[in-house]
Protein backbone atom coordinates (compact mmCIF):
# COMPACT_ATOMS: atom_id res chain seq x y z
CA UNK A 1 0.00 0.00 0.00
CA UNK A 2 2.91 2.57 0.99
CA UNK A 3 4.37 1.80 -2.52
CA UNK A 4 1.16 2.23 -4.35
CA UNK A 5 0.77 6.20 -2.25
CA UNK A 6 4.13 6.85 -3.23
CA UNK A 7 3.68 6.26 -7.04
CA UNK A 8 0.57 7.99 -6.99
CA UNK A 9 1.82 10.92 -5.29
CA UNK A 10 4.58 11.39 -7.96
CA UNK A 11 2.40 10.83 -10.53
CA UNK A 12 0.14 13.58 -8.95
CA UNK A 13 2.92 15.64 -8.98
CA UNK A 14 4.27 15.31 -12.32
CA UNK A 15 1.91 17.75 -13.61
CA UNK A 16 2.56 20.63 -11.01
CA UNK A 17 6.25 20.28 -11.56
CA UNK A 18 5.45 20.33 -15.88
CA UNK A 19 2.92 23.50 -15.35
CA UNK A 20 6.12 25.74 -13.63
CA UNK A 21 7.35 25.37 -16.65
CA UNK A 22 5.51 26.95 -19.38
CA UNK A 23 7.28 26.59 -22.90
CA UNK A 24 9.48 23.49 -23.60
CA UNK A 25 13.52 23.78 -24.19
CA UNK A 26 12.58 24.10 -27.77
CA UNK A 27 10.19 27.32 -27.50
CA UNK A 28 6.83 25.18 -27.88
CA UNK A 29 4.50 24.80 -25.65
CA UNK A 30 5.11 22.88 -22.02
CA UNK A 31 1.81 21.07 -22.60
CA UNK A 32 -0.36 19.97 -26.09
CA UNK A 33 -0.51 17.72 -28.38
CA UNK A 34 2.32 16.85 -30.92
CA UNK A 35 1.42 14.58 -33.78
CA UNK A 36 4.39 13.34 -36.25
CA UNK A 37 5.39 11.05 -38.93
CA UNK A 38 8.31 9.95 -40.29
CA UNK A 39 10.26 7.24 -42.42
CA UNK A 40 12.56 4.35 -40.89
CA UNK A 41 15.05 1.87 -42.46
CA UNK A 42 16.82 -0.68 -40.51
CA UNK A 43 17.58 -4.57 -40.51
CA UNK A 44 15.49 -7.38 -38.05
CA UNK A 45 17.14 -10.27 -37.34
CA UNK A 46 16.05 -13.17 -34.70
CA UNK A 47 17.79 -15.37 -32.20
CA UNK A 48 18.13 -19.33 -33.52
CA UNK A 49 15.80 -20.20 -30.50
CA UNK A 50 13.15 -17.76 -31.23
CA UNK A 51 9.67 -18.79 -31.56
CA UNK A 52 9.88 -18.78 -35.49
CA UNK A 53 11.52 -21.51 -35.65
CA UNK A 54 13.94 -23.12 -38.43
CA UNK A 55 13.49 -23.95 -41.58
CA UNK A 56 15.80 -26.53 -43.85
CA UNK A 57 18.89 -24.60 -45.37
CA UNK A 58 18.19 -21.65 -43.24
CA UNK A 59 19.91 -20.13 -40.50
CA UNK A 60 18.01 -17.85 -38.72
CA UNK A 61 14.86 -15.30 -39.89
CA UNK A 62 15.87 -11.87 -40.93
CA UNK A 63 15.64 -9.41 -43.25
CA UNK A 64 15.67 -5.35 -44.43
CA UNK A 65 13.30 -3.02 -43.38
CA UNK A 66 11.50 0.54 -44.40
CA UNK A 67 9.30 1.50 -41.90
CA UNK A 68 6.00 3.88 -42.28
CA UNK A 69 4.88 5.40 -38.74
CA UNK A 70 3.05 7.67 -36.94
CA UNK A 71 2.36 8.80 -33.78
CA UNK A 72 1.87 11.90 -30.98
CA UNK A 73 3.37 12.64 -28.29
CA UNK A 74 2.08 14.56 -25.45
CA UNK A 75 4.62 16.91 -23.43
CA UNK A 76 4.18 17.38 -20.27
CA UNK A 77 7.26 19.73 -19.16
CA UNK A 78 10.65 18.20 -19.71
CA UNK A 79 8.98 14.47 -20.33
CA UNK A 80 6.80 13.28 -22.92
CA UNK A 81 4.25 10.32 -22.99
CA UNK A 82 3.35 9.54 -26.54
CA UNK A 83 1.96 6.11 -28.47
CA UNK A 84 3.13 5.38 -31.79
CA UNK A 85 1.89 2.61 -34.84
CA UNK A 86 4.38 0.97 -37.91
CA UNK A 87 3.21 -0.26 -41.13
CA UNK A 88 6.88 -2.05 -42.13
CA UNK A 89 7.66 -3.75 -45.57
CA UNK A 90 10.69 -6.43 -45.22
CA UNK A 91 12.54 -7.98 -47.68
CA UNK A 92 14.11 -11.46 -47.51
CA UNK A 93 12.51 -13.66 -44.85
CA UNK A 94 10.10 -10.96 -43.40
CA UNK A 95 7.21 -9.97 -45.80
CA UNK A 96 5.39 -7.21 -43.65
CA UNK A 97 5.45 -6.10 -40.21
CA UNK A 98 2.63 -4.01 -38.32
CA UNK A 99 2.86 -2.92 -34.30
CA UNK A 100 1.79 -0.36 -31.89
CA UNK A 101 3.30 0.62 -28.56
CA UNK A 102 3.54 3.51 -26.30
CA UNK A 103 6.68 5.74 -25.76
CA UNK A 104 7.82 7.62 -22.29
CA UNK A 105 11.17 9.97 -22.34
CA UNK A 106 12.57 13.00 -21.83
CA UNK A 107 13.35 16.08 -24.06
CA UNK A 108 17.10 16.42 -24.63
CA UNK A 109 18.32 19.76 -25.70
CA UNK A 110 16.84 22.27 -27.47
CA UNK A 111 14.51 20.08 -30.22
CA UNK A 112 15.87 16.17 -29.07
CA UNK A 113 13.70 13.30 -27.24
CA UNK A 114 15.55 10.31 -25.52
CA UNK A 115 12.76 7.64 -24.71
CA UNK A 116 12.29 3.91 -24.29
CA UNK A 117 9.10 1.89 -25.99
CA UNK A 118 6.74 -0.89 -25.59
CA UNK A 119 3.92 -2.85 -27.45
CA UNK A 120 2.83 -5.10 -29.62
CA UNK A 121 4.31 -6.14 -33.01
CA UNK A 122 2.84 -8.70 -35.73
CA UNK A 123 5.51 -10.29 -38.02
CA UNK A 124 3.92 -11.75 -41.09
CA UNK A 125 6.91 -14.38 -42.93
CA UNK A 126 7.65 -15.38 -46.12
CA UNK A 127 9.05 -18.51 -47.72
CA UNK A 128 7.92 -20.72 -45.42
CA UNK A 129 8.35 -18.49 -42.40
CA UNK A 130 5.27 -18.17 -39.89
CA UNK A 131 3.61 -15.24 -38.85
CA UNK A 132 3.33 -14.60 -35.32
CA UNK A 133 2.25 -11.57 -32.71
CA UNK A 134 4.30 -10.86 -29.94
CA UNK A 135 5.36 -8.00 -27.01
CA UNK A 136 8.42 -4.99 -28.80
CA UNK A 137 10.37 -3.47 -26.39
CA UNK A 138 12.47 -0.60 -27.36
CA UNK A 139 14.94 2.66 -26.91
CA UNK A 140 15.90 5.79 -29.63
CA UNK A 141 16.74 9.04 -29.74
CA UNK A 142 15.92 11.52 -31.69
CA UNK A 143 17.94 14.81 -32.80
CA UNK A 144 16.29 17.72 -33.67
CA UNK A 145 18.04 20.81 -35.92
CA UNK A 146 19.53 22.77 -33.40
CA UNK A 147 21.37 20.03 -32.03
CA UNK A 148 22.90 19.60 -35.61
CA UNK A 149 22.93 23.62 -36.59
CA UNK A 150 20.12 23.50 -38.09
CA UNK A 151 18.25 25.54 -36.25
CA UNK A 152 17.54 28.55 -38.79
CA UNK A 153 16.09 26.16 -41.24
CA UNK A 154 13.00 23.67 -40.02
CA UNK A 155 12.14 25.67 -36.91
CA UNK A 156 11.28 24.65 -33.66
CA UNK A 157 9.35 21.56 -34.25
CA UNK A 158 10.54 20.39 -37.92
CA UNK A 159 12.41 17.43 -38.57
CA UNK A 160 14.42 15.51 -36.47
CA UNK A 161 16.71 12.00 -37.46
CA UNK A 162 15.64 9.36 -35.41
CA UNK A 163 17.78 6.01 -33.94
CA UNK A 164 16.16 3.46 -32.51
CA UNK A 165 16.88 -0.10 -30.96
CA UNK A 166 14.04 -2.68 -30.81
CA UNK A 167 13.47 -6.38 -29.47
CA UNK A 168 10.87 -8.60 -30.51
CA UNK A 169 10.58 -10.33 -27.02
CA UNK A 170 13.84 -10.53 -26.72
CA UNK A 171 14.18 -12.90 -29.30
CA UNK A 172 15.67 -10.17 -32.06
CA UNK A 173 17.98 -7.16 -32.71
CA UNK A 174 15.89 -4.59 -35.20
CA UNK A 175 17.82 -1.12 -35.68
CA UNK A 176 16.54 1.35 -37.20
CA UNK A 177 16.96 4.48 -38.42
CA UNK A 178 15.24 7.44 -40.38
CA UNK A 179 13.63 10.91 -40.39
CA UNK A 180 10.65 12.46 -38.13
CA UNK A 181 8.27 15.08 -39.05
CA UNK A 182 6.92 16.42 -36.00
CA UNK A 183 3.57 19.59 -36.46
Amino acid sequence: MKKFLAAAAILAAVPAIASAQETAPDGTDAFGVEPYVGVLGGYHTFDRGSEFGTIPGETIMNGALISGIAGVNVPLGPVFVGVEGNATKGFSDIDWEYGVKGRFGARAGESGLIYASAGYQWVNGKGGWPDRKDWMYGAGVEVGPKEIGLGGITGNSGVRLRVQVDTYDLDSFRPMAGVIFHF
